[in-house]
């Protein structure tokens, strides 16, 4: 690889990917909602969970560009800044900043196990941080071989808001589990929507995502069920707590992420699907995270 030209911090910051900050802001509204429907709520161990889980997100962005940047991945792919790909920034520092961010996510996420007197959950965390390594890292990267989405789903989904529920009330509940299976569902919507735009060039750098391997329309068909899963289960929630239904209301916001793709949106116009998703996720978790705690405001702790 030839010397690299010095990135600019707007360069560093776009190869972040702020559009997939939400992945990690999410979770952490939805398990904090569910703890507080059930009188746990902690806004201080709320705010430990939020730093945990975007230094993942910040660490996983750096850890895929470095990675795929080596390998030649990136190299004709449309989309965010890509330090290594784009030789903006040398491979050696893009790894470091990945490994930064996840110290950063280590430590804040000891902290938070130390507090909630669950070391069980540095286990957890370690896991966690492996998971977003070798989702494009190491000789086998698990995100070659078509299970990037369920990562996804698992580690932004299950474990963060359950694992922000239980580190606040002490307990996982039913409605902590169909909120971690919502924001899961859709967060993998948002990967999913990258990997369709990424067909045509991970078919031929022999990256077998699970959009390569369901071809384009069975994918995009999985990721219109995987975008209308929170709304699904604001249904549930609404048998259980009538003011689940609010959630409802961030159903336009995810209708057009659908027709969009549905409609063959590919290469470059697929980008602002990510983005669309991401808001449709960030205001369904809010929402339902607001009328969950509704009734049980003055049980919320600091």
């Amino acid at each position: 690889m030839t010397d690299a030209s010095p990135a600019t911090l707007r360069d560093w910051f776009q190869a972040s990917r702020p559009h997939t900050w939400p992945n990690a802001i999410a979770p952490v509204f939805a398990g904090t909602g569910a703890a507080a429907f059930y009188g746990g709520a902690h806004l201080g161990r709320a705010f430990l969970a939020l730093v945990v889980a975007w230094a993942l997100i910040v660490g996983v962005n750096f850890a895929n560009d470095y990675s795929d940047g080596i390998r030649g991945t990136d190299d004709e792919r449309t989309g965010p800044t890509r330090l290594t790909a784009s030789r903006l920034a040398a491979p050696e520092h893009v790894k470091a900043a990945a490994f930064i961010a996840f110290a950063v996510a280590a430590l804040f996420g000891i902290i938070l196990s130390v507090i909630a007197g669950a070391w069980w959950l540095v286990l957890v965390g370690a896991l966690c941080i492996a998971a977003a390594w070798f989702y494009t890292g190491g000789k086998n990267p698990y995100g070659y071989s078509g299970l990037g989405e369920v990562a996804v789903f698992v580690f932004f989904g299950l474990v963060a808001v359950l694992g922000t529920e239980f580190t606040q009330s002490g307990y996982a509940t039913t409605v902590g589990l169909l909120c971690a299976i919502a924001i899961g569902a859709i967060s993998a919507s948002v990967n999913l929507a990258n990997n369709i735009r990424d067909i045509p060039t991970d078919t031929q750098a022999g990256k077998r995502t699970l959009a390569v391997r369901l071809g384009d329309t069975r994918a995009r068909r999985l990721f219109t069920a995987l975008t209308l899963t929170p709304f699904a289960v604001s249904l549930i929630l609404g048998v259980i707590y009538l003011p689940a239904l609010f959630g409802l209301a961030a159903l336009p916001l995810a209708v057009a992420s659908i027709l969009k793709v549905l409609r063959g949106a590919a290469g470059a116009d697929l980008i602002p699907v990510l983005g669309i998703n991401g808001r449709a996720m960030l205001a369904w978790s809010l929402v339902t995270a607001m009328v969950l705690a509704w009734g049980f405001s003055d049980l919320v702790t600091f």
